[in-house]
């Protein structure tokens, strides 16, 4: 079993205070942790600069397509009469996959539908 990160840093913590007798190379094989990076959370709980969430959680990422470029594509899509595959060259700026997902996700593609 792979602990987290959040009970590896309890299991260092514990070595620190002197409530364990587990050596860090024991925490690293228990938690499934590389002993270097045993050590690195250790110097990061000394510091007091131990992150416990990802820094990047709830962040959009910086590829994703705006909203209202989103909006804009689905807007456009259905006032045209063009296949997906039509429309993806007409409107250039972004690939098919990309384009399907979004009409995939308004709901404007049907299941068994191939070219709109």
């Amino acid at each position: 079993m792979k602990y987290d990160k959040k009970d590896t840093a309890r299991f260092i913590q514990e070595k620190l205070d002197g409530k364990s007798m587990l050596t860090y190379k024991e925490i690293a094989s228990i938690t499934g942790y590389h002993p270097k990076y045993i050590l690195k959370l250790k110097k990061e709980i000394l510091d007091g600069t131990i992150e416990l969430e990802h820094g990047n959680k709830n962040k959009t990422s910086y590829k994703a397509i705006p909203k209202e470029e989103e909006e804009k594509i689905v807007s456009l899509y259905k006032r045209s009469n063009a296949s997906v595959r039509r429309f993806c060259k007409f409107y250039g700026r972004r690939s098919y996959s990309c384009i399907y997902y979004i009409l995939k996700k308004h709901g404007l593609l049907e299941k068994n539908q191939n070219n709109k």
